[in-house]
């Protein structure tokens, strides 16, 4: 009875183990784990329950046997592609792709925010956020349309091009041009939407560290080295370590949209290639092979980036 007691006032029952502290949060938190069940269904069908299908990667899928009754074939799709031609290839756009998007792409927002931060109108501010958010919410077929009719040979960019003397070109069926329209594409449409985080956590500051700097005389620039990114510092490593664990998940929907075989060489990456031999040339087994690899890699990239960072500034994800 009085274990009860305490359970229900919330209080440590003599002798607690895991259960009962399990359970007193839950008497107490009741509301919360109901609103969290709709989430935990949505990763457990959708994200978890999948992962029994990832064994046909080492086997010889054929619909007509089904995923248990086809043969097994070991390592045979994972040696086919690491020895195939495009091995190289899709290897090194991916790297190269997702290495340009984390150089230029990820301290875009962190930048946007900064400069958002310091404007005083209110009212500028929101137009401004307005704005930048706009691009995200563009359905993404829509914005590759945008992206082909402005690279056209007669489209607005080229037009202004050859106002400079440049001979207009489509600029998509380029392939050195690719990866440059790629990154400026998808920092236009991202870095409102991604800069939301580090807004809030601008706010967060506490304004009195800015009052003490202005008393002692620092200018807004060293404000910001010393304050504004130490303040949001924890926020960048948590972002840049989610960024890292994704560094090889190329967005394949625009990559798909954007490229075609001329520019295949700069533009076809693991994502596009496991869409390409899976769902066109129905090579599920030699796809699902691709796609494993490529998350090994992602999860070892974002132990190693959560490591170092829970080494280095006492941040990480666990």
């Amino acid at each position: 009875m009085a274990n009860a007691q305490a359970l229900k006032e919330g209080k440590p029952a003599g002798g607690s183990t895991g259960r009962n502290r399990f359970v007193r949060d839950f008497l107490m938190n009741k509301y919360l784990y109901l609103m969290m069940i709709p989430v935990i269904a949505y990763y457990v069908i959708f994200h978890y329950a999948p992962m029994y299908g990832a064994m046909i990667a080492f086997k010889d899928y054929t619909p007509m046997k089904g995923i248990l009754e086809s043969d097994w074939v070991g390592l045979k799709h994972f040696n086919d592609f690491f020895n195939s031609y495009y091995f190289e290839r899709i290897l090194k756009n991916t790297i190269t792709i997702s290495l340009y998007s984390l150089l230029f792409e990820f301290p875009a927002p962190i930048i946007l925010a900064l400069l958002i931060n310091e404007v005083r109108s209110r009212m500028f501010k929101r137009v401004a956020q307005t704005i930048t958010y706009m691009p995200y919410f563009i359905s993404l077929v829509v914005i590759c349309g945008i992206i082909t009719d402005f690279t056209n040979a007669d489209g607005i960019i080229n037009r202004l091009f050859m106002l400079f003397g440049y001979d207009g070109q489509a600029m998509l069926q380029k392939p050195e041009l690719f990866r440059p329209i790629y990154i400026l594409s998808e920092i236009w449409q991202r870095i409102g939407w991604e800069s939301i985080i580090y807004i809030a956590a601008l706010m967060s500051i506490d304004q009195e560290q800015y009052e003490a700097a202005r008393m002692d005389g620092a200018s807004r620039f060293k404000q910001i080295i010393y304050i504004t990114l130490p303040g949001i510092l924890p926020t960048i490593a948590i972002m840049l370590i989610l960024r890292m664990g994704n560094l090889l998940n190329v967005g394949f929907e625009k990559i798909i949209l954007l490229y075609n075989p001329v520019t295949y060489e700069t533009a076809d990456v693991i994502s596009s290639f496991v869409y390409r031999k899976g769902l066109l040339e129905f090579g599920w087994s030699y796809s699902a092979a691709v796609g494993l690899f490529n998350s090994v890699i992602n999860l070892a990239l974002l132990i190693t980036a959560n490591y170092v960072s829970r080494k280095v500034n006492k941040t990480s994800l666990w």
